[in-house]
């Protein structure tokens, strides 16, 4: 994953999950990247209640 992507997948589970960018930071991108797959699901199961 580039930098920007991994930037935007940060960015985007910090707003969701109210997740501390720290800890996030030490996670590899194969984490981050199931963490924002997860969290992106959620809230759009989310929306379609």
């Amino acid at each position: 994953m580039s930098r920007q992507e991994r930037k935007n997948m940060i960015n985007f589970i910090e707003v969701m999950k109210k997740a501390d960018r720290e800890s996030l930071a030490f996670m590899t991108d194969a984490d981050i990247e199931h963490l924002y797959n997860n969290v992106y699901e959620q809230m759009m199961i989310q929306q379609s209640l």
